[in-house]
């Protein structure tokens, strides 16, 4: 069985702003208490293609394994090890992040891909964001009404997540707002 789900939210704020605070969204000290879940993130690389303008970039994040207790039980692992790869073409207005978990795969498959672009009604304005996460537990797909409820049990905990991290990207949007305007009265 696989769990998936789409959310789709708009950020009323231009896509430069929207993306300049998904790269603080991790970094700020002040953020730590909502994204308790977050443990660490580090910067694998980066490149840009000179050719296309294209910014390349990999994390690796460790997060509090997602899950019910039972799970994290039979598993013998609090944490889970992810990598997000991140496209970002500045000429397109267009971000996209795709991360996998790298441990517990035995266990289970997770990939979130989230996009970020100027939304279609006020594109200089307001950006969308579009997110699509699927989790797939796999020992106990021999126990699909078992597995069902993990996967469901582990997608309220993404879906929460999710909820946490807007509210960071719209603490730094109106942080970074702030910070514009203050400049340009300067």
């Amino acid at each position: 069985m696989v769990k998936a789900y789409t959310q789709e939210y708009t950020y009323k704020h231009p896509w430069e702003r929207v993306t300049s605070a998904s790269w603080k969204k991790f970094a700020d000290p002040e953020n730590k208490r909502t994204l308790s879940h977050i443990l660490e993130v580090d910067t694998l690389n980066h490149k840009l293609d000179p050719s296309t303008g294209k910014l390349y970039t990999t994390r690796a994040i460790t997060v509090h394994s997602p899950g019910p207790w039972f799970v994290r039980k039979i598993v013998r692992q609090d944490v889970c090890h992810c990598v997000e790869s991140t496209v970002v073409d500045a000429k397109a207005r267009s971000m996209q992040l795709t991360t996998n978990n790298i441990s517990l795969e035995k266990f289970i498959e997770v990939e979130e891909k989230i996009r970020y672009d100027p939304h279609p009604e006020n594109p200089d304005g307001w950006t969308i964001c579009r997110q699509e996460t699927s989790i797939r537990i796999k020992p106990l797909s021999a126990l699909a009404s078992m597995a069902e409820k993990v996967e469901q049990r582990c997608a309220e905990r993404f879906v929460q997540n999710s909820a946490k991290g807007r509210e960071v990207m719209e603490r730094i949007c109106k942080y970074l707002e702030a910070e514009s305007k203050g400049l340009a009265r300067s």
